[in-house]
């Protein structure tokens, strides 16, 4: 009897001792106090994803720059030199001097040339005047960049939400540790009061022995709240952007949960991804009509001016050639005709794709009310269940103390409380993260 009296004993003294362990491992972990909004600014200067969506945008702006040279004139300049005893070309190279004697009409001179050289220096211009499809695919180009601010928009709305559910998961850790950190002190002093009943002969083994199971399990169930911390923590400075390793706190959870005014119950059609989508069939219409516009005649103007010598360093002869160019391109194998059905049918998909998602999102926006419902009335319970099972364990501590109850039904009492204090802690995590959602679900475009 006193042996296993010595190692109930024992187990129970070791059981702060491996507590102490995990708080140690909790206590090494760099922390700092954070706050809702600060979390959400950080994130929206470091997040990688936002930053490679930035990069996107950037890119289709760029993409459309490209496009300015419809406008604008191409000019090239080369430096060319040659030599050749071909007859045509000799002959040609020194026209182009502007050197012929009438020597060179001496048919031997003409028939066998010795090796003639030509340096030639060249400026050529295109200067695009009417290209109609250039213009409509320069259209369509503007509309993609608008297609990847509203992706960039929507990537900031998804992250800010994935914070704000972040934070409050964290608050939500914090709350645990504090519910099983108050049920742990609970126990044990039931334990203390248990063994020295024990001791003195007034109750059983099996009382001593349930009081010490409790101790154990709410050990580890605090271990286990203490590593959610650390893991939400990772999360968060994950999308801020920051190295791993600190260990966040909450500030005052209840003034930093978000809140937000009456929501609409339907979805606007000028919410950012919506409005992204749009976008693209927009810019599909454009390269639709900028394809048709191949039926038409295109018109540039271009020009050139060089000089020719036979010397390396030499400009004795300047000549300068100007035109206007009208291409039709009347049959090609019904290419454009083809490109324009699968063009269609690409915008037919985007249309598509679009009322599926505002079909889903309508869903899903009613399925978070219905959700936000059942949150608040699970909170209305919880109270009361928890004002219910506090009285509960008060009366069973009172009767235990008396000597009318047993250990077993203190311990159970004290579980089913810590149980309603979690229950009601779930309850305003979710309503509060169903909040955060339904903002996300029916926020609008404003620019």
């Amino acid at each position: 009897m006193n042996r296993t009296t010595h190692l109930i004993k024992l187990l129970v003294c070791l059981l702060p001792v491996i507590q102490s362990f995990s708080q140690v491992a909790y206590a090494q972990d760099s922390t700092k106090t954070l706050s809702l909004d600060e979390a959400i600014s950080v994130t929206m200067v470091n997040n990688k994803e936002l930053y490679s969506a930035v990069i996107d945008e950037r890119i289709a702006a760029f993409k459309y720059n490209q496009l300015q040279a419809i406008f604008l004139p191409h000019a090239d300049f080369s430096y060319t030199a040659m030599s050749t005893n071909n007859p045509l070309n000799a002959f040609g190279f020194k026209l182009q001097q502007r050197s012929i004697t009438q020597n060179d009409f001496n048919p031997d001179l003409l028939n066998h040339p010795s090796a003639t050289p030509d340096y030639m220096a060249r400026l050529e211009v295109l200067q695009p005047l009417v290209n109609m499809d250039m213009i409509y695919q320069r259209k369509g180009a503007e509309m993609q960049t608008e297609v990847y601010r509203y992706k960039t928009q929507r990537t900031k709305e998804y992250i800010t939400f994935e914070v704000q559910k972040a934070y409050l998961q964290l608050a939500l850790s914090y709350k645990a540790v504090s519910v099983l950190d108050e049920a742990l002190q609970f126990t044990r002093d039931i334990y203390t009061y248990t063994e020295n009943h024990y001791n003195q002969g007034l109750i059983q083994k099996s009382d001593v022995l349930n009081a010490q199971v409790q101790v154990s399990a709410l050990t580890s169930d605090l271990d286990k709240a203490y590593s959610d911390i650390r893991n939400v923590s990772g999360y968060l400075s994950l999308l801020m952007g920051e190295k791993p390793g600190t260990v966040y706190k909450t500030t005052d959870p209840d003034s930093q949960l978000p809140q937000f005014p009456d929501l609409p119950h339907h979805v606007s059609s000028s919410r950012a991804d919506l409005m992204a989508i749009q976008k693209g069939i927009d810019a599909s219409a454009m390269m639709i009509k900028s394809t048709r516009m191949n039926y038409l005649p295109k018109l540039n103007a271009f020009g050139s001016y060089q000089y020719n010598d036979s010397r390396l360093t030499g400009f004795g002869a300047n000549s300068y050639l100007l035109g206007l160019q009208l291409t039709w391109n009347i049959f090609n194998g019904n290419r454009t005709k083809n490109t324009i059905t699968q063009q269609k049918l690409e915008r037919d998909k985007l249309v598509s794709q679009l009322a599926t998602q505002k079909d889903q999102s309508q869903l899903e926006l009613d399925k978070a009310y219905r959700d936000l419902a059942d949150s608040r009335a699970a909170i209305t319970r919880s109270n009361v269940a928890v004002e219910q099972a506090a009285e509960a364990l008060r009366i069973l501590q009172n009767r235990y103390e008396q000597g009318l109850v047993n250990t077993t039904d203190v311990l159970l009492g004290q579980t089913q409380l810590s149980q309603q204090k979690f229950s009601l802690a779930k309850a305003q995590f979710t309503a509060h993260v169903t909040q955060a959602y339904l903002q996300f679900l029916t926020t609008s475009d404003n620019k």
